[in-house]
């Protein structure tokens, strides 16, 4: 029996939300920005639906319940085997075909949003292929919102307006209104695990309530589609901000016909298609799809209000078990990850994202010169990590749009000269590594950092500003100078024959960091379950970045060593080609029974892992293509290319399958950024992230270092009598030294680097006593204190 029309659904506030799995086949969004909406696709469904920007999920998935009212009740997600294709080249449109396994019928859905609306469109064909079923097949449409990026909290109705029988769901002041080109036959709204539509159809296949609020609670909206002779019908699900505003939107969109919006879509997506002159099909394996493809799911990922803001991945990673208090997934931007996108676009010739992307850099940049470990959209923090690499990074996209010309009237210099000062003042120590676990000296951040810091001193130099440019260069050769004493060992245990090798990082406590750590000695910490190890004992492929951005010679010996010991210990021989794991012990992935990432589990292979060899293969003079071809086999059937892989044996029971995507985040940007990346070092014959003034500087060329530099960051004890001692500050200050213990104290005013706003004093150290004693203290100029506190380095002979 039927509920009365104004009943209220029962069970609120229906069992604990869960967002879906993050392994995508699919996403897409409309090219204009007039509209905000964004989808993803997995499973042969949609999941969520974005709006009113890419980092606010609003729905957990939307599909289709089938049912002859009799026998079954099918779900498409579950029960019926999917397809998905692009009908139109370089555009994200997508076929969706969705078949019942014994042939009986199937469902045709193409998706894509309204090219002018914050409207998602689902064209919808039923094709009836036993006879038996014709007149009893019956669709309904179930939708579960989580508005808002809450899957609690939310509230729905069934409504009517102009006589249109319209499902509508609230959270705050979001809008979500569900409509039917043929109309509705039934609706009803409920709590999830209680009074939803599946719990209604999977009792006896018929829809038997028509439930009209539901509110406050983790809900399902349902509608019985009036299924017209031909079997063709348009879903929509419209967003806005009053209930007004948002009906107005979908009615204009269902106004104009499907074909007509599809037409506009595709139109809007080709006028982007990729400039011949940036079209290196011929160095993919598969005709260049991949290469376009993975430009246009970058172009995806940035907002449309907050433009040059790309999101990490329209996914949470492991979402069947996440619930509201994972507000963040992978929706997120990560300095690092948007710089890696940026990088990609502009080497597809696009130029104007990329500018967008550092110009929102600069916007959220902080006075001290940082970055968020990441944010939302609007620039707010989310995590509060800091991370050197990530304030390196946009110095680096930053340089490569100024050696294109493509920086237009943008001035980035105060964003580059307060980056560096940060640099300089809090190095060689970061305070989580680029894997965001761990503090000390690691090789990928040091790669990064020098690369930065050139790039920021050779742009000094061409605007003539010569002492700035030394200062920088004298720290980057520095830090060069001193890479295989913090990150490499010499005692390495893992493979016999080579103990000499980078290590994954070499530890120190990120509040008060040793400045002479031994990378032989130190123990390290691992994340996510991952123990307490020998650091000599735990190594990744970090140190390729030192190759790729040129400070190191590709053939130098310890590199080459650290290759062998790398593959030994972390590579992976797929199916699909090679693939290498962040670290041996890491513990962020799937469990090996192939349950889900719950903060232990064991870390899997990555493919960009595999796209950083095919770089480091480039600069050995050798063809990376193997490298291409094993990116382009690791994506699924939608083309995305996932976070991590599966590299154990196949688990059919946990769908885990050796070398498929695991529920890892999919697409993640960095993997499809770092494929395109590799596609263009191969067309130009060097990698793309070579940074030349590098290259010219420590492979070619090396230059010595002839500093040892202090600062409260790096408190060095000890240092080579003859190098020139450079004291680094952050304010004006007298430095009262001594090298006699005292007997007689000496003054010398710090110097002001003022285009860096850093202070220094400079000391020749090649006319003192062998073991002399330095011996220092500041007596800050400005607040007219003394600091309290010695500070003393021993002189060595070298």
């Amino acid at each position: 029996m039927n509920p009365p029309e104004h009943s209220i659904a029962f069970g609120a506030p229906g069992i604990e939300p869960r967002w879906t799995s993050s392994a995508k086949e699919g996403v897409g969004t409309a090219y204009h920005t007039s509209c905000r909406v964004w989808f993803t696709l997995s499973h042969g469904i949609v999941n969520e639906i974005y709006y009113p920007h890419v980092d606010q999920p609003n729905t957990r998935d939307f599909q289709f319940l089938i049912s002859d009212g009799e026998t079954f009740c099918h779900e498409e997600k579950r029960d019926l085997i999917h397809t998905i294709d692009y009908p139109e080249r370089d555009c994200l449109l997508y076929r969706l075909t969705n078949s019942e396994p014994k042939g009986r019928y199937r469902v045709i859905k193409h998706v894509f949003a309204d090219p002018h609306q914050s409207v998602l469109l689902v064209h919808t064909k039923v094709e009836v292929l036993d006879e038996s079923l014709l007149g009893k097949l019956q669709l309904y449409a179930l939708l579960a919102p989580h508005i808002a990026g809450f899957g609690a909290g939310n509230s729905g109705w069934c409504v009517e307006v102009g006589g249109i029988k319209l499902i509508r769901a609230q959270r705050k002041d979001v809008h979500l209104i569900m409509a039917c080109s043929t109309g509705f036959s039934r609706r009803s709204v409920g709590y999830v695990g209680f009074s939803d539509g599946w719990q209604d159809l999977m009792d006896n296949f018929q829809m038997d309530w028509e439930f009209r609020t539901a509110e406050e609670g983790n809900i399902a909206l349902t509608g019985e589609i009036n299924l017209p002779g031909t079997g063709e019908f348009t879903m929509a699900v419209a967003f806005g901000r009053s209930y007004q505003s948002t009906t107005a939107k979908l009615f204009q969109s269902l106004a104009e016909p499907f074909e007509s919006h599809r037409q506009a879509y595709v139109r809007q997506w080709q006028r982007a298609v990729v400039n011949p002159k940036f079209d290196f099909s011929a160095d993919t394996s598969d005709g260049g799809g991949m290469y376009r493809l993975s430009r246009c799911v970058l172009t995806a990922h940035e907002d449309k209000v907050f433009q040059g803001a790309i999101v990490a991945s329209m996914s949470i990673p492991w979402g069947e078990t996440k619930g509201d208090n994972d507000l963040g997934g992978y929706h997120l931007v990560w300095t690092r990850d948007l710089v890696q996108s940026a990088t990609a676009l502009l080497a597809t010739g696009q130029t104007s994202t990329p500018l967008r992307a550092l110009i929102w850099l600069a916007a959220i940049q902080r006075p001290d010169g940082t970055f968020p470990q990441n944010s939302w959209i609007d620039g707010t923090a989310y995590w509060s990590g800091l991370q050197l690499d990530q304030i390196a990074a946009p110095i680096l996209l930053a340089w490569r749009l100024h050696k294109q010309d493509a920086l237009g009237l943008f001035n980035p210099r105060t964003m580059i000269v307060r980056a560096a000062a940060h640099l300089i003042l809090q190095g060689p120590v970061t305070s989580q590594d680029r894997w965001e676990e761990n503090a000390g000296y690691s090789p990928s951040t040091l790669a990064t950092v020098i690369a930065a810091l050139v790039c920021a001193a050779q742009w000094a130099t061409e605007y003539g500003e010569k002492a700035a440019a030394d200062f920088v260069f004298a720290y980057a050769d520095w830090l060069a100078a001193h890479v295989e004493e913090w990150t490499v060992t010499t005692q390495g245990e893992l493979v016999e024959g080579f103990p000499h090798h980078y290590i994954r990082i070499n530890p120190t406590d990120p509040k008060a960091p040793d400045p002479h750590p031994d990378p032989n000695t130190a123990m390290i910490q691992l994340a996510n379950g991952g123990g307490l190890h020998p650091a000599r004992n735990v190594v990744g492929g970090d140190f390729l970045h030192l190759v790729r951005f040129g400070i190191r010679d590709a053939n130098d010996p310890v590199i080459r060593d650290s290759i062998e010991v790398i593959d030994r210990v972390i590579k992976y021989d797929l199916p699909q080609g090679p693939c290498w794991r962040r670290y041996n012990h890491d513990g962020y992935g799937q469990k090996d029974d192939g349950g889900a990432f719950d903060g232990t589990g064991v870390g899997r292979c990555w493919p960009i892992l595999t796209g950083e060899r095919g770089h480091y293969e480039l600069a050995a003079t050798r063809d990376p293509k193997p490298f291409i071809t094993a990116m382009e086999n690791f994506a699924n059937q939608g083309g995305m290319i996932t976070e991590q892989l599966w590299d154990g044996h196949d688990l059919p029971d946990a769908h885990m399958k050796r070398g498929c995507p695991t529920g890892a985040a999919m697409p993640l940007c960095w993997s499809h950024a770092e494929y395109i990346s590799l596609v263009r070092s191969r067309h130009d014959g060097v990698c793309l992230g070579c940074i030349e003034p590098a290259y010219q500087r420590y492979v070619l060329h090396p230059a010595r270092s002839d500093y040892e530099i202090w600062t409260l960051r790096y408190p060095m004890r000890r240092m080579s009598r003859g190098k020139i001692l450079r004291i680094i500050i952050a304010a004006q200050a007298t430095v009262v030294w001594s090298i006699d213990g005292g007997a007689r104290t000496n003054l010398l005013d710090a110097i002001h680097e003022s285009r860096l706003n850093l202070w220094f004093a400079d000391f020749r150290t090649a006319d003192w006593p062998a073991g002399s004693l330095f011996t220092f203290t500041f007596f800050w100029k400005r607040d007219q204190r003394w600091e309290g506190r010695d500070w003393q380095i021993s002189l060595l002979e070298r």
